[in-house]
């Protein structure tokens, strides 16, 4: 007798396509993916994806939106308590091991990001992520009586560092995460620590 296979719960069949999406979209980006593949990647007919997602915009959507989540929260977590110098370290280290550990998600996250998808044009989506570390990092600025306006300077500059230098990792794979890191941190700090409250363009006083 040939037993039925067992039909999975709604639940489960959409965490599947949201684990097989993000296999697809990290190996071929959004652009060359189509909804064949991803139907027959999580070995489903193309009705069952649309039923769930609306087709592969809405699962992609799904994919990024858990993506950039996870990396806010890690990085969150991380400046959330120890000296500025540790803070800096910590937010460093954080991002670093979510390169290490989720590979495909930041795959994913270094592709170019549609326009119909991310609704802003922005040629990646790690300036979303950069965008909400900035209003974590608002608040830090505030709370040492810096000016929380320019905290998005320093969220992207720390997202940009963080993000070439992993994409270097992700190829070498050495030193260790937590070496780089140190180096990273260290670089970030040596300018921070002398942050003055009004930076000024050095050459402006020549000029005058």
């Amino acid at each position: 007798m040939v037993q039925k296979k067992k039909r999975l719960s709604a639940a489960a069949r959409r965490a599947q396509l949201i684990g097989v999406g993000k296999r697809v979209f990290a190996e071929r980006g959004y652009e060359a993916t189509s909804v064949e593949e991803l139907a027959k990647r999580a070995k489903v007919s193309k009705p069952v994806l649309y039923e769930h997602f609306g087709g592969k915009e809405g699962l992609y959507a799904v994919v990024v939106d858990r993506e950039i989540e996870t990396v806010v929260a890690r990085i969150t977590e991380a400046i959330g308590s120890g000296t500025p110098r540790q803070r800096t370290e910590q937010a460093t280290a954080a991002f670093l091991h979510y390169v290490k550990q989720e590979p495909e998600g930041f795959a994913i996250l270094c592709h170019d990001s549609p326009v119909a998808v991310s609704g802003g044009g922005m040629s990646s989506l790690l300036s979303t992520v950069a965008e909400q570390v900035g209003d974590v990092f608002a608040k830090m600025f505030k709370g040492a009586g810096y000016s929380p306006k320019y905290a998005p300077i320093y969220a992207h500059a720390l997202v940009g560092m963080v993000t070439f230098v992993g994409q270097w990792w992700t190829e070498t794979q050495s030193p260790s995460v937590d070496k780089v890191a140190s180096h990273l941190s260290a670089l970030a700090w040596m300018g921070l620590r002398h942050l003055p409250m009004k930076p000024n363009n050095v050459s402006t006083k020549r000029r005058s």
